[in-house]
């Protein structure tokens, strides 16, 4: 059984930790897989320019950078903790209201993927760029800012283009993606070193990058776990030392 996270963001968008710093806590606190998943922001709205003004998205001309640092990272991470990153993003439409937000996982592309125009089209461009898509957090959360509605409100027309849904993100539950049986995952929506024991996926498959986008892809039946409360040992192959990110308090006290 793999421990995964396929909702986890960098400083290459609103993450307080680098990709490195990313990759050590992760690894060191037993996680299997992660995904790289930083916001790519739409540029045809004022609230969308107004972010990339602020450097929070990954723009065209970075992806190729931004996707070699996940390269050169999935590497390190492999020999030093035998754990899997995936590239991906976290396309990204706010609005002013959360009915007409939306915001979904693309996993796997190696291609920029475009948020511009109706998200119909957006997830569209992300399937023919062989992405896995995740609807996030689709229904009410805890976060204001985090309630995206729109696919949500859409699902019968656009389940099509939506390989899973968000069951749970960070530290919210939605029960109305339970009883809708829709395909599901459970995410922690990674920010600040503290997210690390929020939600997570629990997948039976063989420890590939093929394997699990293909686990994604299915209709399989997955689960959902939470880690409250730090795990322990280090998960390296060579119990390599810390390499500099922050974290949690108590997991440091442990490690000491």
């Amino acid at each position: 059984m793999l421990l995964a996270d396929f909702h986890v963001h960098s400083t290459w968008s609103d993450g307080t930790l680098s990709i490195p710093e990313v990759v050590d806590l992760f690894g060191r606190t037993g996680h299997d897989v992660i995904a790289v998943t930083d916001h790519v922001v739409n540029t045809d709205s004022l609230l969308g320019r107004a972010a990339r003004g602020l450097k929070l998205s990954v723009t065209a001309d970075k992806w190729d950078a931004y996707r070699a640092e996940i390269e050169h990272e999935a590497r390190r991470a492999f020999d030093t903790y035998g754990m899997l990153v995936l590239p991906g993003c976290e396309l990204t439409r706010n609005a002013v209201t959360g009915a007409r937000s939306a915001h979904a996982l693309a996993l796997g592309n190696d291609m920029h993927v475009s948020a511009d125009g109706p998200m119909e089209e957006v997830l569209t461009r992300a399937r023919d760029a062989g992405a896995v898509t995740i609807a996030c957090h689709p229904n009410e959360q805890s976060d204001w800012f985090g309630n995206t509605f729109y696919l949500w409100k859409r699902r019968r027309e656009i389940g099509a283009l939506v390989d899973r849904w968000e069951l749970a993100c960070r530290w919210d539950l939605f029960p109305p993606v339970a009883r809708a049986r829709l395909p599901y995952v459970a995410n922690s929506d990674f920010h600040r070193p503290d997210h690390v024991w929020a939600w997570k996926t629990l997948l039976d498959c063989e420890k590939s990058p093929a394997a699990v986008l293909a686990a994604l892809r299915s209709t399989d039946e997955l689960g959902a776990t939470r880690l409250p409360a730090p795990l322990r040992g280090v998960a390296s192959r060579d119990e390599a030392p810390h390499r500099g990110c922050g974290l949690v308090p108590a997991f440091a006290e442990q490690l000491a």
